[in-house]
């Protein structure tokens, strides 16, 4: 990936969490106690690149086995780090973040 899509993925992650912002203030919320929660621009670029790869990949199906009720919890660790590690050797700039959701992933978000 090109340094400008990457920059383009960050504007519109960007874009998305502002609105998530906005859009939970405007209901109530206290953004002291949600945005610490919210995942980072990075975090949210990754889960993009992360949907992307399993369909690009067709990882669907090793995806699906890998967090069937009957697989033991590695299956899903091993099939994660797997994913996030290539996402981090295609794209240096994100290679901190990757690493410190290691462990930390919730598919169900992505």
């Amino acid at each position: 990936m090109r340094r400008s899509e990457l920059n383009t993925l960050r504007a519109e992650a960007r874009d998305e969490l502002q609105a998530e912002i906005e859009h939970r203030c405007r209901s109530g919320e206290d953004p002291w106690q949600f945005i610490p929660d919210l995942p980072s621009v990075d975090e949210r670029v990754i889960r993009i690149l992360r949907s992307d790869t399993i369909e690009l990949l067709g990882l669907g199906e090793e995806r699906a086995q890998a967090y069937h009720p009957s697989s033991p919890q590695k299956r899903a660790e091993e099939f994660e780090f797997a994913l996030l590690r290539r996402i981090a050797l295609d794209h240096p700039e994100l290679t901190r973040t990757v690493w410190s959701m290691l462990g930390r992933f919730d598919p169900n978000a992505a």
